[in-house]
């Protein structure tokens, strides 16, 4: 994650939260990967995990250094740091407002793979541990996302090449 004119960038596995109304989180080219943004509303904190994987059994030595990797790993890390924040019973989800992006079927037109749609599965099982569900979502098709999170109005913006940005 680099931090860029009040804007927190998120990489592949990287997770943010904050609650200053001066930031920006955004994490770009959300192909088949996911974008799981958390907003806790009485404390103005907003947080977001870009997660490529469903499992970390598949490289537990990735896990150390990028927890925010994988579903079963990078929301449990995201709540934990959104505790941190004043979010009460934030390691439970209390509160929470939950939003999704990505999840698409992309450089895999023969849908062998369906990580897209394993992601998405994966990250709501997660969710639905800690009491969690997404009230909006913008999953799935053949195509990449940027997702911009602005911390003053909590507005998520979607945009795409050769699309109109909108809303989640």
């Amino acid at each position: 994650m680099k931090t860029q004119n009040k804007i927190k960038i998120l990489g592949v596995g990287d997770f943010a939260a904050s609650n200053s109304s001066d930031e920006m989180l955004k994490t770009f080219g959300l192909g088949s990967c996911v974008a799981v943004i958390i907003l806790h509303p009485a404390t103005k904190t907003a947080g977001m995990v870009h997660v490529a994987l469903p499992e970390s059994t598949v490289s537990p030595a990735k896990v150390k250094s990028h927890p925010g990797y994988f579903a079963d790993t990078g929301i449990p890390a995201l709540l934990q740091l959104m505790a941190t924040l004043g979010c009460k019973n934030g390691e439970k989800g209390k509160g929470m407002v939950v939003k999704l992006a990505g999840g698409a079927k992309v450089l895999d037109p023969d849908n062998i793979f369906n990580i897209g749609k394993r992601n998405v599965l994966a990250v709501k099982k997660v969710l639905w541990s800690y009491g969690l569900g997404p009230i909006a979502e913008d999953v799935g098709g053949n195509f990449s996302r940027t997702v911009t999170v602005a911390m003053d109005t909590g507005k998520i913006t979607l945009s795409s090449p050769g699309k109109k940005d909108w809303h989640l």
